[in-house]
């Protein structure tokens, strides 16, 4: 069965568990790593001939548009991470227009392929903000890939389907979901899709939960960030257990990657949902 990998495009400093120590307006005069970290990632994606799909910060658009253009030159397909990683359930719906507007057309005017996919920002489009599906969609958006059916300080809680399925929209058209991965065991749901929980679980238990996923009929929803490959990306000086849940066997991430890579087969996200029957609607209001 052919899964997806996917990569949320932005810089060590963007992450959500650092916005205490890291303010706004500190991020122009941080140092910039993202491209050789994206550089990187290209790299492993050629050697194993996989496409994938890359969503991108309006931010990083606006201030580095050759990240982008690195990046459709190499045959990905190109989404959107909003503009200034703020979290949908923090945001109005007019917060969150704006952002999402912004982003689009940062990246519209660099990229030629279409941009018609959303990832939010720490997967925070809850039950609190399920508004913002009318709005990706009014703004040509068919494929969103923010929902992590677990629970988590800062995301999660939602209990929709864990395969695809259709958003179920006020309006006309449909809005492909696509949640991240995850296995139950016993009676809990266990993040796998990648990110922290890449570094943190054992390659066997990430390899068993993704053959269980594809056993069940199910392609698994994979992510990672440039930075988790970037060994070298200054240290925050934040709480131990967020400075554990950012850098713990960030050493390990591309080994592990690239593990799973030849694994199993990877694809953009796109190409999976073509390959794949969608029979549900979510929720039912």
């Amino acid at each position: 069965m052919l899964n997806a990998i996917t990569i949320d495009v932005e810089e060590w400093f963007h992450v959500s568990r650092f916005r205490k120590q890291i303010k706004r307006d500190e991020w122009p005069n941080l140092e910039s790593r993202v491209l050789p970290s994206v550089a990187r990632v290209l790299t492993i994606l050629q050697n194993f001939n996989i496409r994938a799909t890359f969503f991108i910060l309006g931010w990083i658009a606006e201030r580095h548009p050759e990240v982008v253009r690195m990046i459709e030159e190499r045959g990905h397909d190109i989404g959107t991470h909003g503009y200034g990683h703020q979290l949908v359930y923090d945001m109005s719906p007019k917060e969150f227009e704006q952002d999402l507007s912004l982003s689009l057309k940062l990246l519209r005017d660099v990229a030629t392929v279409p941009i018609h996919s959303y990832r939010a920002p720490s997967f925070s489009i809850n039950y609190n903000s399920l508004w913002a599906f009318e709005i990706l969609k009014d703004h040509g958006i068919d494929v969103d890939s923010s929902l992590f059916p677990v629970k988590h300080d800062l995301y999660g809680g939602i209990q929709s389907p864990k395969e695809f399925f259709y958003v179920s929209l006020n309006g006309s058209g449909n809005l492909v979901e696509c949640p991240l991965a995850t296995r139950r065991v016993a009676d809990r749901s266990f993040p796998i899709a990648g990110g922290g929980y890449l570094r943190m679980f054992p390659l066997w238990f990430l390899e068993k939960s993704i053959k269980v996923i594809n056993d069940a009929g199910r392609p698994a929803v994979i992510y990672f960030h440039p930075w988790e490959i970037d060994q070298f990306q200054p240290r925050v000086p934040a709480k131990m257990m967020d400075r554990f849940l950012h850098y713990n066997n960030i050493d390990q991430t591309e080994e592990k990657l690239c593990a799973l890579l030849a694994k199993f087969p990877f694809s953009k996200l796109q190409d999976v949902i073509d390959k794949t029957t969608i029979d549900k609607t979510w929720p039912e209001w």
